[in-house]
């Protein structure tokens, strides 16, 4: 098992050599305006652009809490949009993360991650917006992730 590295940093500009994977939680509504996603659109617009694709066209597609959509963005970095939010706004149903859609959603990263040779690289998702919290996240990226050996880096914005 890899140990997660917490470091200092932006995740859309992920540390280290060969293919990476940067891991991020989407909402079930077809937002995108908060949050993380900002940073990404700034770096990338393809993530964004085949996002709201994925939710326009979801009557025949697979989007949904739990699925996650691979978007290659340059040849060694490839972005994970992962539902795993439902909703947008914390309320009388409580917070909109979802701990099962992205245990779901990190299960396809690990495969994706398994046949690129990449490293997994993220904020703490789940805990800004979605309202989540990290105690209940970690042990999904170990189980997950880190078992099978794939090397995770969790960045921690300045």
């Amino acid at each position: 098992m890899t140990e997660i590295m917490y470091v200092r940093g932006d995740a859309t500009a992920p540390q280290g050599k060969g293919v990476k994977l940067i891991a991020h939680v989407c909402n079930d509504l077809g937002g995108w305006g908060k949050g993380f996603v900002l940073a990404l659109s700034r770096r990338w617009p393809e993530p964004e652009a085949r996002y709201r694709t994925w939710h326009r066209e979801r009557a025949g597609n697979d989007f949904g809490l739990g699925a996650v959509q691979f978007v290659q963005v340059s040849p060694y970095i490839w972005v994970a949009n992962m539902v795993g939010q439902r909703g947008m706004r914390t309320g009388s149903k409580g917070v909109p993360v979802r701990y099962e859609a992205i245990d779901t959603a990190l299960g396809a990263v690990a495969g994706r991650a398994a046949e690129l040779g990449a490293s997994v690289h993220m904020p703490r998702i789940g805990c800004g917006l979605a309202g989540g919290k990290w105690s209940r996240i970690e042990p999904l990226l170990e189980q997950r992730l880190s078992s099978r050996g794939i090397g995770v880096t969790v960045y921690d914005h300045d």
